[in-house]
């Protein structure tokens, strides 16, 4: 629909504009002794009306010829002619109320439509279209702009549905397995220890679950879930996982995509502690600094890295989602030295 026609305020602005149009226009004709003020506004008022309705047709008249499909010959021979066509058919149809008003038994009624003012409206009438055809041409072209700005948004957002649909199937299927596993020989060792884990494994899901329907979370509630995941590693791994955390009070309500921190801390163990005889510490820091939120995840690691230390596809695939979430306001690099394996995230500092 029409955007003018199809707002209530905007049609109400745009008759009121007419209506002043009309009346200068009757000032015109009063001024040119072609008609007493009531004559002049009885032809005015509406033959003005009449007209700006009759312009916003150039909307479908541009709708009707995309850009791309445009072609020199064609578009002046189309507008050219449909200003001239809507300009004859509105002094028509005004010529038409003008007798009909002078039919009227009043003595001011009716307009002396001389043929050189009916040639000049028949002219303003006709470049009046052109100009709307050019203005309506504008106003496609912001609302292509702005349908394509709504379509990247709507497709961004399913991509983020699509990739935190892909989060929840990919919790590593070994540590589930192995957790599995760890249970199954706890129950005949260590009931206690068995139980816990459950506990906690049940616990990691459930937050999971409810933290991956939402597009941000605080960095509190990521930390509380890869709590919930370190408990139940620090019972398979005993004092071989240690872990630091470190977080400034101003970034715990900072927000964060959800499952941020836990596959990082997931790769720490898999491919750093579960890989040295007597384990190691797993150091996490959050500070903030300059409307940003920095974040180290480190870990120690083998001097001579076995096939199992990974291809490096989780980092990538975390580096493309914070480019796609954040662009040039993030980034996420990582380095190795002197056996210490380290993961450094910058995003914007956001607050809800």
């Amino acid at each position: 629909m029409h955007p003018i026609l199809s707002r209530l305020r905007t049609l109400l602005w745009y008759v009121f504009a007419l209506g002043v149009a009309g009346v200068a226009l009757a000032w015109i004709l009063v001024l040119t002794h072609s008609a007493e003020w009531g004559g002049a506004l009885l032809f005015a008022l509406p033959g003005l009306q009449l007209l700006g309705f009759i312009l916003t047709s150039a909307y479908y008249v541009c709708r009707s010829l995309p850009f791309a499909q445009r072609k020199a010959l064609r578009v002046v021979f189309i507008f050219s002619g449909s200003s001239l066509l809507s300009a004859f058919a509105w002094l028509s149809l005004c010529v038409l109320w003008n007798n009909l008003t002078k039919n009227l038994d009043v003595s001011w009624a009716g307009v002396a439509l001389s043929p050189l003012f009916s040639i000049l409206l028949f002219g303003t009438a006709s470049l009046l279209f052109l100009v709307s055809l050019l203005a309506h041409d504008v106003l496609i072209a912001f609302e292509n702009i702005r349908d394509g700005e709504r379509r990247q948004a709507a497709t961004q957002l399913l991509a983020r549905d699509a990739e935190l649909q892909v989060l929840r199937s990919q919790i590593n299927p070994h540590f589930l397995f192995n957790s599995l596993n760890s249970i199954s020989a706890l129950t005949t060792i260590d009931a206690a220890a068995a139980r816990s884990m459950t506990i906690e494994l049940g616990s990691f899901f459930r937050k999971t679950l409810a933290v991956s329907e939402r597009l941000s979370i605080t960095l509190t509630e990521e930390l509380e879930l890869c709590e919930h995941f370190l408990a139940i590693e620090k019972i398979r791994f005993g004092e071989k996982l240690q872990t630091t955390i470190e977080i400034d009070q101003s970034a715990q309500a900072a927000k964060v995509p959800p499952m941020f921190l836990q596959p990082l801390i997931e790769n720490s163990i898999k491919h750093g502690i579960c890989n040295l005889n007597d384990g190691g510490m797993i150091t996490l820091k959050m500070v903030t600094h300059n409307a940003q939120l920095l974040i180290s995840v480190s870990n120690p690691m083998d001097h001579q890295p076995t096939n199992a230390s990974g291809t490096g596809t989780g980092l990538k695939n975390l580096k493309a989602r914070i480019n796609n979430l954040y662009g040039e306001r993030g980034y996420a690099s990582w380095r190795a030295a002197d056996n210490i394996f380290c993961v450094e995230i910058m995003i914007p500092l956001e607050f809800s």
